[in-house]
């Protein structure tokens, strides 16, 4: 069973039968039953034509539904008269589905959630895997999900930026369960760029092949983290750089620029630094200028303030942090770096411990943890 070619193909036949009329949950609930019917018949008795198969099949698992539903008089129309078999239609509703799956009245996480059941076909059971929460819980946020844009009109156009701000959050998910959400937000991403000539899609792609390239490397075999200055670069992902500089460049060429090229130009001036000491970081803070103008992001400042640091030096850095908010997420780790770096040993390691108390999760908490030990340890010698 070529699990792949389902899962490409869910999307459109998803569209198919939405553009036929069908309601988004109802569509969607059809769509999944002819997938299960598909793992049960094809190994057997493959398709000539795999689509037309499962929009077919799909739109008879719909009528089943709507004929066994109270309101069956109102999609009297619809029931009436089923298309004949027969090849399915070549149009691609795929963008349209992104749109729907990131529609502005869902949480971010119930977009997430829609765009990888809708968009990437996985099952339910594999979201919940992928987010550590009950598949009781996974189930009752997608349906609520698809309740929410049932309504919605497919023709409407959608808003690009925030299909791609879905798609970066299921990227920074990672990889838990049995689904590698990384691969799978990159897998997506590709998908909507072959759908729409858009140079902020060609970013973000840039972006996450960048990062993805790096990934290997971030933590050590005891799961601890693994700093960037640290990590093996013999050990990246060369052709998925060449892939992002390539995808990035041309993109950059357009001159239409935005968050996700210039987050992308920031990711791959470190990946073509041969050591952390050669990072060019004097581009990278101009890239974080341009990052600030875009944005105005106080996180983006409080990035642009470590790569200040490298540039001009660690009281540079500690200048730049001092307009921010120190309320900020992880603003006490970068405090801590920049006043370690200015010698400032005992400050720096009282933010250290003060920002494992305040770290998201238990690897970066116990990174920090390390460090404020480590300099700790030092100042006793």
């Amino acid at each position: 069973m070529n699990e792949a070619l389902l899962r490409s193909l869910t999307p459109s036949v998803l569209g198919i039968l939405v553009r036929r009329g069908a309601d988004f949950a109802a569509a969607e609930d059809a769509a999944q039953d002819a997938l299960v019917e598909a793992v049960r018949v094809w190994p057997a008795d493959p398709p000539r034509d795999p689509k037309g198969w499962l929009v077919t099949v799909a739109w008879r698992k719909f009528l089943d539904a709507t004929r066994a539903d109270a309101a069956r008089r109102r999609r009297e129309d619809l029931v009436d008269e089923e298309p004949a078999p027969g090849p399915a239609p070549a149009v691609d509703d795929t963008l349209q589905l992104y749109f729907l799956c990131a529609h502005p009245s869902l949480t971010p996480s119930s977009a997430v959630a829609l765009t990888l059941r809708a968009v990437g076909g996985l099952t339910t059971r594999q979201i919940a895997q992928a987010y550590l929460v009950p598949e009781a819980t996974m189930a009752q946020r997608i349906s609520r999900a698809k309740r929410t844009v049932s309504g919605v009109r497919f023709d409407q156009p959608g808003d690009v930026a925030t299909v791609l701000r879905v798609l970066y959050l299921v990227f920074n998910e990672g990889y838990s369960g049995d689904v590698d959400l990384a691969a799978e937000a990159i897998r997506l991403t590709r998908q909507l760029a072959a759908a729409i000539d858009h140079p902020e899609v060609a970013g973000l792609l840039a972006l996450m092949l960048l990062h993805h390239a790096r990934r290997a490397t971030r933590t050590a075999p005891d799961g601890s983290l693994v700093p960037l200055a640290e990590q093996d670069r013999g050990r990246w992902d060369t052709r998925s750089i060449a892939e992002g500089v390539e995808i990035l460049q041309a993109a950059l060429a357009r001159d239409r620029l935005g968050e996700f090229q210039a987050q992308a130009a920031i990711a791959a001036l470190h990946a073509d630094a041969p050591t952390a000491e050669e990072t060019d970081w004097v581009q990278i803070v101009e890239w974080y200028d341009e990052l600030v103008r875009l944005t105005d992001s106080p996180v983006v400042r409080l990035n642009r303030a470590v790569a200040v640091g490298e540039a001009d030096g660690p009281r540079a850095g500690l200048a730049a942090l001092s307009a921010l908010d120190d309320s900020l997420p992880r603003h006490a780790a970068v405090a801590a770096y920049l006043h370690e770096r200015d010698g400032d040993l005992e400050t720096a390691a009282r933010l250290y411990s003060e920002a494992a108390h305040k770290a998201p999760n238990l690897a970066e908490r116990d990174h920090l943890t390390r460090q404020a030990a480590r300099l700790n340890a030092r100042r006793c010698r």
